[in-house]
């Protein structure tokens, strides 16, 4: 077995997995797993720049990931940086900083690359014989990707709970029109997605990220916020649109006192639940396969 880490830096949020990897076999025992949330994307697609105070928040996570790296005396580090640092004028500021800190330089991969990732850390448990469609909601972008054992069609399309929220909302809740314009982004986003991915194709939608666990966290009516519980969990399409619609009607405040929505996603969930539910509702999907395992553990199996 191999011991290393994994660090996924993505728009709204940067996770750390620290993991036993056998090279060969692709098994993987999970040491320490953790995110923060950090912001990176904050203001990017309005300003094209990575924002000071983002950066600092981002760095901050990256020094206490060290030392967790370090206790656990990781062999090899890999860091994967997505969608907020693909799109910033100012992305080298980012790269020295995670190198000094880490001692790494930070991959800004492509949105295919992010894809397999994705794929692989998602499906490395599912044993189905059918076609998967994965679908990973991030901050700033959202993947699809379809296949079985491996990756057969994938397109990175930038729709995801940040940029969408930044781009549309100024009333909380967001209005009727404010709604309906995130709703017009994630449709002419799956248009573009639909000529590359047959999205609607797939026997299985697989759904990762914090807006589709979030999501599946609130139908599951969890007193808090359990893992193991939403790992695999299936929730159905009346499912998802009950809670969307729960979001849309709330406050900033009745959100905040939802126990399953960590703190850093409270401002952006609506729009996270609003792409998954056009997702659903777009494929025909009866059903979401939510998974806990994605592009940390896609990361993980790489440096092995």
């Amino acid at each position: 077995m191999t011991r290393v880490a994994g660090i996924d830096c993505g728009t709204n949020s940067i996770r750390l997995l620290v993991a036993d990897v056998h090279p060969e076999t692709g098994e993987l025992i999970e040491l320490d797993r953790r995110m923060t949330i950090v912001r990176l994307g904050q203001g990017v697609d309005r300003t094209g720049r990575l924002a000071p105070e983002a950066l600092e928040r981002t760095f901050a996570a990256c020094r206490a990931y060290a030392e967790v790296i370090k206790e656990f005396g990781a062999e090899r580090i890999r860091f994967v940086a997505t969608s907020a640092s693909r799109d910033a004028e100012n992305r080298d500021e980012f790269v020295n900083g995670v190198v000094e800190i880490l001692g790494v330089e930070p991959e800004v991969i492509t949105g295919d690359q992010e894809a397999e990732f994705s794929f692989t850390g998602a499906t490395g448990e599912l044993h189905g014989t059918e076609t998967y469609l994965v679908v990973d909601i991030g901050g700033g972008s959202t993947e699809f990707v379809t296949g079985n054992k491996h990756v057969e069609a994938a397109r990175s399309v930038d729709i995801g709970c940040v940029r969408l929220t930044e781009r549309h909302v100024r009333h909380d809740p967001p209005t009727a029109e404010e709604a309906d314009a995130i709703r017009a982004d994630v449709r002419a986003a799956l248009d573009l997605a639909a000529e590359t991915v047959p999205i609607g194709t797939a026997g299985t939608l697989v759904g990762l990220a914090g807006s589709v666990t979030t999501v599946a966290a609130i139908a599951l009516g969890l007193p808090e916020y359990d893992s193991e519980k939403i790992h695999h969990a299936r929730i159905s399409a009346a499912q998802v649109a009950e809670v969307t619609d729960r979001l849309l009607a709330s406050t900033h405040d009745e959100r905040a006192a939802i126990p399953v929505i960590h703190p850093g996603r409270v401002d952006v969930i609506i729009a996270g639940a609003l792409v998954l539910r056009e997702i659903v509702e777009r494929v025909g999907a009866h059903e979401v396969v939510v998974s806990e395992h994605d592009i940390l553990d896609g990361i993980a199996l790489s440096v092995a």
